[in-house]
Formats: structure tokens, sequence, C-alpha cells
């Protein structure tokens, strides 16, 4: 008896995991790197979706649904990448506006 709920916990663990993994996995240290995910439908095609909303992720004009998983895994770290990069731009662009003394530069509007 104690096998047989061994094996469905098994199961059961191992379906968990292989969801959380096609939903993108854990988010690396810096999770606001990772706004985007994947997830299998019903149909067996795959979409990418903004993780804390559910609303699927857009590229201009295209939803980006009834995808492959590799065109889905492709495009959810295209989307994660390019965010990463922004982010890092967005944190860069105080230290752009010091001068050769350290001192901050004003911003001109």
């Amino acid at each position: 008896m104690n096998g047989q709920r061994n094996q469905t916990d098994l199961k059961r663990n191992t379906t968990a995991i292989a969801i959380w993994e096609n939903e993108g996995g854990a988010p690396g240290r810096e999770f606001t790197e990772h706004q985007y995910g994947r997830r299998v439908e019903a149909d067996r095609s795959w979409t990418v979706y903004h993780v804390f909303t559910g609303v699927t992720a857009r590229v201009g004009d295209d939803d980006l649904i009834g995808l492959s998983r590799s065109q889905a895994t492709s495009r959810m770290m295209s989307l994660n990448l390019r965010n990463a990069e922004c982010r890092k731009q967005r944190i860069s662009l105080p230290a752009l506006a010091r001068d050769a003394s350290g001192a901050m530069v004003a911003r001109r509007a």
C-alpha cells in the first residue's frame, strides 16, 4: 500500500515539475527580467504569456499563440532578454548623467 502511494506521489511531483518547466521554470535572481513564460494549450499548441497578468504576449500586431514548443521557447527567451537589456539601460542612465568629477549633471527635459 505504501509503495503504491509513493508511486502516485512520484507521478504527481513529476507532472507538477513538467508543468512548471513548460511555463518557464523558476526565474533567476532578478525575477523582473523574466516576465514572460510559455504554456501548452488544450490543442497542444504553445502560447507565450505575461507571467504576472496571464495575458497573451504580443509582438507588433501578432499574438504569440498557436506556436510549436521551440517557437514558444525562442520567443519567450527573446522577450525576456529584451526586457533585461532595457532594464539594464534604465539602470545605467543615471551613471551617464554624471560628469568627470562624479557630480550629477542636470538633465534637460
